[in-house]
């Protein structure tokens, strides 16, 4: 059986444990029995007093219950080649890509069936036959209900091939051959078991290529050479297959480039600004410029621009938004993204064609189509946060801005720049996925965070790339990403954030070879479970495959301090837990946050044991903002040197209440 590298970018490689699915075997008689032992003519048995049985649920029915993809989307796709092709391992790479879209699929690998449902067949002409022949079969029920059955299988016989096609004819099914077509000189060099030596010695007779003839399709689907390509690179081409052929429906959640919403072009940037001014315009506040941001770079792709009424009340209710071509697959996306409006200016620009957001007077955006629409905000504040309550630090936001929501797709005039001197951290998804591919890396872990790094968060980020070095990765990468958007009033400012995570950085906590620092530029929203969602989505579209989930995400204490026992907005545990559940995050794996403590034994952080909980001390971050504002200095190991005293500068800093 064909394995690939826990990377998912790996090369083919060879783990046989079976001998080969359809070529031949070492004389043994556990192994097969001869044609000599076994007359074609005496092979089968057939059933006559069989009817079959109508299913009562249709594949229409199915199609609309069956995975998160809307539409009956069953077939077969069959890897014919030699053995060492690569089949098995595209066969389950494909798989394992369908799975997370919400595509029901199973891999049906000829080593497996033959340790199972056709064991008892040898490799003699009838038995090949037969043995295909089930398997066709087997497909066909896989198919009919809806799933796509993924076949990996010498299957060096056209006839045999062809029969397999017939069965899925008859029933109305598609069928889908795949020539995997490597030379045999690279398929013996992935041979570790030696099987094609053996062959060439003679102690295997039969076997495909070597003493059995292998009948090359004529007329195959698709033809795919895994010589010089990864699996991934293979596998592609099955799935443009498959989208072409409806199967899969249409996404650029797998393109190397995000669509982004502004121009790349200086001409294209003035002949926008020049519409700008022809129109009449909606002033906007600094919060929703930064959401033009994170719309016009792609974070929240599939979103062209603000949410018109049926956008938002599909993330409202359901955290989702419907994608693809036909509408068939939903995104996560779980916070709403709205721009609104006054009274006044719905009188004003209701029926316009297009209109012009400008910030503090200047144009930076043109809204087309726009939808105006009112705004419950009871309704949005008790969704999205769990209380409508006017204390807390969002919710004022909403209470404060218009009656009415507008929405419509979004043409920015130029990307968003705030000459802070941070620019250069704020880099898009489309750049983040560039710097990946220039590092090598082949699992990308983010780290969200709107605090100070200590070395407990470092400490877990460090066992972090243990682990997925021991899961076989070669090069994980970790995208360390503040939020760079608003923030309530006592969080600590950005800049200050920014010196300090370099600070760690050049001390050498984190590992800067193969740490990406950069800034996020959504607003925070302190909206816990629902919000730690959108974290997620939006660096899973930066090209993020794992994210690492704390305690009490994007959480706070409750508004009325004596509304919960805990004091909390949010159970500390949930965020974690919806994310693991959460729809449309399927190709993100979510790593849960181990508990780290001062180690009081050992004068460092460390996981927390509970065995040895008096050895151990929380230091919260109200005790050390004390000691950073009384010039304190927190225990040895908690946090890098030069970090706490950037930290512990700006909090004397701050004026005196």
């Amino acid at each position: 059986m064909f394995t690939r590298c826990a990377n998912s970018l790996g090369h083919y490689n060879n783990n046989n444990n079976n001998n080969n699915n359809n070529n031949g075997c070492a004389a043994s008689p556990k192994c097969c029995l001869s044609s000599e032992e076994k007359p074609e003519d005496a092979c089968l048995q057939v059933a006559t007093n069989v009817t079959e049985q109508k299913h009562h649920v249709t594949r229409e029915t199915r199609g609309k219950n069956l995975g998160l993809c809307r539409g009956f989307r069953g077939c077969t796709v069959w890897l014919t080649g030699l053995s060492g092709a690569g089949k098995t391992s595209i066969a389950f790479e494909l798989e394992a890509y369908l799975v997370s879209r919400g595509i029901p699929a199973y891999g049906l690998d000829g080593d497996n069936i033959r340790t199972g449902l056709n064991k008892n067949l040898g490799f003699t002409p009838a038995e090949r036959e037969e043995n295909i022949r089930r398997v066709g079969e087997v497909a066909k029920l896989f198919a009919d209900s809806g799933v796509v059955a993924i076949c990996s299988f010498v299957s060096p016989f056209a006839d045999d091939r062809e029969m397999a096609r017939k069965i899925h004819k008859d029933a109305g099914l598609k069928f889908y051959e795949i020539f995997v077509d490597t030379p045999l000189d690279v398929c013996e060099t992935r041979d570790v078991k030696g099987l094609y030596k053996k062959a060439r010695e003679g102690v295997i007779k039969g076997f495909t290529g070597i003493t059995q003839e292998y009948e090359r399709p004529q007329m195959p689907e698709l033809v795919v050479n895994t010589h010089g390509y990864t699996v991934r690179e293979s596998t592609q081409k099955l799935v443009t297959l498959l989208e072409q052929e409806g199967i899969i429906p249409r996404s650029l959640r797998d393109v190397d480039l995000l669509p982004e919403l502004y121009p790349s072009e200086s001409i294209a940037t003035e002949a926008l600004r020049h519409e700008a001014e022809s129109l009449q315009a909606i002033e906007i506040s600094t919060v929703e410029l930064q959401w033009v941001q994170v719309l016009a770079e792609g974070w929240a792709y599939p979103l062209r621009g603000f949410m018109r009424e049926d956008e938002y009340l599909q993330t409202l209710h359901f955290n989702t938004l419907q994608s693809g071509m036909d509408g068939s697959y939903r995104e996560n996306h779980s916070v709403p993204i709205v721009l609104s409006a006054s009274q006044a200016d719905k009188d004003r620009l209701d029926g316009s064609s297009s209109l012009t957001l400008k910030y503090q007077g200047k144009a930076v955006a043109i809204l087309r189509r726009p939808e105006f629409y009112y705004q419950r905000k009871e309704e949005r504040l008790a969704r999205q946060f769990g209380t409508s309550n006017p204390n807390h630090p969002y919710s004022k936001q909403v209470y404060e801005s218009g009656e009415y929501l507008v929405g419509g797709d979004l043409a920015v005039i130029e990307r968003i720049r705030w000459e802070d001197g941070l620019d250069q951290y704020r880099l898009t998804p489309n750049e983040l996925r560039r710097k990946f591919k220039e590092l090598n890396a082949d699992a990308i872990f983010a780290f969200q965070l709107r605090n100070p790094i200590h070395n407990g968060h470092a400490l877990l980020m460090q066992d972090t790339r243990r682990q997925l070095l021991d899961r076989g990765f070669k090069q994980p990468v970790l995208l360390l990403h503040p939020l760079g958007g608003w923030t309530k009033d006592d969080d600590v400012p950005l800049d200050v954030r920014m010196k300090q995570h370099q600070a760690v950085l050049d001390a050498g906590v984190l590992r800067r070879e193969d740490t990406v620092l950069a800034i996020f530029p959504s607003p925070m929203m302190y909206a816990g479970p629902t919000e730690v969602q959108w974290h997620a989505k939006a660096r899973m579209n930066a090209g993020a495959n794992f994210y690492i989930v704390g305690r009490d995400p994007a959480g706070m204490p409750h508004p009325d301090k004596d509304a919960y026992p805990d004091g909390n907005l949010y159970d500390a545990t949930h965020g974690a837990r919806v994310l693991k559940m959460a729809q449309g995050l399927d190709s993100m794996e979510i790593l849960p946050f181990r508990v780290a403590a001062y180690d009081k034994s050992a004068s460092r952080m460390a996981f927390f044991e509970p065995k040895r909980k008096d050895e151990f001390e929380f230091i919260s971050g109200t005790k050390m903002r004390t000691l950073a504002k009384t010039g304190a200095l927190p225990p040895d190991g908690f946090m890098e040197p030069e970090a706490w005293r950037i930290l512990a500068t700006y909090y004397q800093n701050l004026p005196q209440a």
